[in-house]
């Protein structure tokens, strides 16, 4: 098998002989390879954009596009803006920073990944519902009657925005923090000894060197807010994954919704290709191969209060207290049929987060390196498509997983029907294959941005040097890439296995016969208005999420190169 390299060739020949060698290399055909299969639900929901749809898609610009546009811009500046100011404020603070309880916080800030954000909805609108327990406590304190006072609607468009920022900040935290933990000290360093403190350091050094982990942790947010549908759907909140499952599922129009998601897609692409412009030629490599145990600020007083607030509300707001009242309901009036079923909904549960998580991880590893090999359009735009899947509904990635599942299903056994007489049956279809299959679809990109922005700042004259020194290309990236980037890779793990536990739509459409799971059990009971019934479940889902989240978290921290064990 030939191999990539990544410098310039000097003459024509030697550029003409590469191009051959680089084209029909092993890291480019797989990288194509895992684009294309990825890439494939994503492209057959693409493919229908041009399909005419009798009137159906004139019919939504004339009456609810511009409120699905509008609401969805601000679901996605809302959270945007706030997920930005705590993930990245909370993640340096824990970082750089020493005060009471800084060393807890590093794991507990990630508690609230835990939380899935439907079920965040239905807690907050029981806790300020007119007969909610904040609003009858201020009746009764006050003697107020319903038009004494005014009292804000959890159920509108910034409420689903804040819901979703308490429950989606930690991937941007998550991110800034394996940034922040693989700078260099030297750099900071020079930034003290030219007379900056620690917050002007922070702004001018150590944020735009971090900016590629921050707008891929933001770019995973933005995807998922535009993915959301029980937030949404339970506020009455129309965007345009609202939009999509009414036009598929009650219009029965399937390549409408098809098209309204490649609206989506495109969404997300401009704002991808857009930050990248702004970067332009901008590199954020190390010019120093010096690692160090990071500084801590001891911070005392008020400034140590002030550090403990800012990061203890959101921990409380999108943990503590929705898992408090959770806990009462489980115990007031819990599922009591729960019991018997846990083992075996946890084991499902935790069984398909772990394959998907850990093939996750090497696949977008696979095609993050082979495009750092070969950054051809060609390849980067197969690569982009392959990532796209985060943008796109549960739902339509399902159908879009079943449409070629069934058609292979199909072919397979009229082969075996006319060469042997024996029906096959069903082989990928209604599979445990095709539920991780259409999870790789929809969590690629998020693993892969992780891993691409990590290893974006790995300078390529390490891959020179190991080259020279005789290393092949896949084994630079196990000895050289990988001990550097296992702060990411574990990152990348993380992200993926909390968002398979709470995925929803696709696990029900694909999933096997009598094969559920915890966020299954969930949310049919919260859809059903039983959601006291439903608390049981979703603490299940933090109890199984909670353990990996600290110990991965722990992994991350002692992952930085020079950091004592």
């Amino acid at each position: 098998m030939t191999t990539d390299i990544l410098d310039k060739p000097q003459s024509r020949a030697e550029s003409s002989f590469v191009r051959r060698r680089v084209r029909f290399s092993g890291w480019t055909l797989a990288t194509l390879l895992i684009a294309a299969l990825v890439a494939l639900p994503v492209l057959a929901v693409g493919s229908r954009i041009l399909v005419p749809t009798d009137g159906v898609w004139q019919h939504l610009v004339d009456t609810v596009l511009a409120e699905y546009l509008l609401n969805t811009l601000r679901l996605v500046l809302g959270v945007g803006i706030g997920t930005l100011v705590i993930g990245v404020g909370t993640a340096w603070l824990v970082t750089m920073c020493r005060f009471p309880g800084s060393r807890m916080l590093e794991w507990a800030l990630l508690l609230p990944m835990a939380v899935p954000a439907y079920v965040m909805a239905y807690v907050y609108t029981d806790l300020l519902q007119f007969v909610g327990p904040v609003q009858t406590a201020l009746r009764e304190a006050f003697g107020w009657t319903r038009r004494d006072y005014w009292f804000p609607d959890i159920r509108t468009v910034e409420g689903a925005a804040a819901m979703m920022a308490l429950v989606l900040y930690p991937y941007v935290y998550l991110l800034s923090r394996a940034a922040f933990l693989e700078q260099s000290v030297c750099v900071l360093e020079v930034s003290r000894t030219l007379g900056r403190g620690p917050w002007r350091s922070f702004f001018t050094v150590a944020l735009p060197l971090a900016r590629p982990g921050i707008v891929a942790g933001l770019a995973l947010v933005l995807m998922e807010v535009l993915a959301d549908f029980g937030t949404v759907q339970y506020f009455a909140v129309n965007t345009f994954v609202t939009g999509i499952y009414r036009t598929w599922f009650a219009m029965g129009q399937p390549v409408a919704a098809a098209q309204l998601a490649s609206v989506l897609m495109l969404f997300v692409l401009v704002l991808l290709v857009m930050e990248r412009w702004s970067r332009r030629q901008a590199r954020y490599h190390h010019t120093t191969t010096r690692y160090r145990r990071l500084p801590k600020h001891e911070l005392t007083g008020w400034r140590a209060a002030a550090a403990l607030a800012a990061c203890g509300l959101p921990l409380f707001l999108g943990f503590l207290l929705p898992a408090g009242l959770l806990v009462r309901m489980a115990l007031t009036a819990g599922d009591e049929a729960f019991g018997p079923m846990f083992l075996a909904l946890a084991r499902n549960s935790f069984t398909l987060a772990a394959l998907a998580a850990v093939l996750a991880v090497a696949l977008a590893l696979v095609l993050a390196y082979g495009q750092r090999l070969r950054p051809t359009p060609v390849l980067k735009a197969a690569v982009r498509v392959a990532a796209m899947g985060y943008a796109i509904p549960g739902s339509v990635i399902a159908v879009g997983v079943l449409i070629p599942f069934a058609q292979l299903d199909n072919a397979v056994d009229a082969f075996l029907r006319q060469t042997i007489g024996v029906s096959s049956g069903l082989l990928l279809s209604g599979t445990i294959v095709a539920v991780l299959y259409a999870y790789l679809v929809r969590f690629l990109a998020v693993s892969f941005n992780t891993i691409e922005a990590s290893l974006g700042k790995i300078r390529p004259t390490m891959d020179f040097a190991s080259r020279v020194l005789g290393h092949t290309a896949g084994r630079t990236l196990v000895r050289v890439h990988a001990p550097i980037m296992w702060g990411s890779l574990l990152t990348a793990g993380l992200l993926v296995f909390v968002d398979v536990m709470k995925e929803l739509p696709a696990t029900m459409i694909v999933r096997p016969f009598n094969f559920d799971t915890l966020a299954v059990r969930v949310y049919t009971l919260a859809s059903d208005e039983r959601l006291t019934e439903a608390a049981t479940g979703a603490l299940a889902i933090v109890a199984v999420g909670i353990l990996p989240v600290i110990l991965l978290s722990l992994s991350i921290g002692r992952s930085r190169p020079g950091q004592a064990e």
